[in-house]
């Protein structure tokens, strides 16, 4: 991958946060339960592929909408829900229909709850903050959705909700730029200081380096970039991620 960083003088890194979805978990494997679950198991369709246009239709009907705090527990919610996946998999010749959509919602949903953080998530965490760097989440979504993920990755143990930011608690979405200056404000941090971790180009990327971030670009599944910006750092797992932090001190 190419990695590039400024070779201006940079400050010490003393806050880093990370993205939930597909950043601490692998987000493509409740995905997929849910689609088998549904429609049944077929080795020949394209599960992450589809996965990332149910993102893509995700990302684009909530800001359609005022985001995930404006949607958040209104049938406005539940139809977005449904439709992502509805628009997505008629990409692929399939009429979910409602019903269908509905269902394959629900299970993605308990799906959801049944997760593993990747490896090197809890360690690079533990090392981070045995170092005195603040840690913490920025993420997207509905409030008691997003907090009961974390508790199912076990994260709650190792970073204090007050510093868990998601978008429907604090009423701003990423890519807005707000959303880490809130951050930045209620950890006593700066943003010359800090570095997001995030797999979405749009959101996390284009957001963190907005807000004047440094930022690592977790392309695990290794897609193209979507626009000229440059991040600071692109890693594929957490072990090349923890090296290049260990390497900023």
């Amino acid at each position: 991958m190419d990695n590039r960083t400024d070779d201006r003088k940079l400050r010490p890194i003393r806050a880093v946060f990370l993205d939930v979805d597909d950043t601490l978990y692998d987000h493509l494997l409740p995905f997929r339960q849910a689609v088998e679950e549904i429609l049944g198991r077929d080795d020949r369709f394209p599960y992450e592929e589809a996965y990332h246009r149910m993102r893509y239709y995700s990302d684009t009907l909530s800001a359609v909408h005022g985001g995930a705090g404006a949607m958040e527990g209104t049938p406005a919610m539940e139809e977005m829900r449904r439709e992502r996946f509805r628009l997505a998999f008629r990409e692929y010749g399939i009429d979910l229909g409602r019903d269908r959509a509905e269902a394959m919602q629900a299970a993605y949903l308990g799906c959801q709850y049944r997760l593993s953080p990747y490896p090197g998530v809890r360690e690079l965490i533990g090392e981070l903050t045995g170092r005195g760097v603040t840690v913490g989440l920025i993420t997207n979504g509905p409030d008691r959705h997003q907090q009961n993920k974390i508790r199912a990755l076990g994260l709650e143990k190792l970073i204090p909700p007050e510093r868990w930011f998601i978008s429907a608690a604090v009423g701003w979405d990423k890519p807005d730029a707000r959303l880490f200056a809130l951050a930045n404000e209620r950890t006593g941090t700066s943003a010359d200081e800090s570095v997001y971790i995030g797999d979405s180009w749009r959101n996390d990327v284009a957001g963190a380096l907005a807000a004047g971030w440094r930022v690592i670009w977790f392309n695990h599944r290794r897609v193209e970039p979507e626009s000229a910006a440059v991040p600071t750092y692109t890693a594929a797992d957490y072990l090349e991620i923890a090296e290049w932090l260990a390497a900023q001190e």
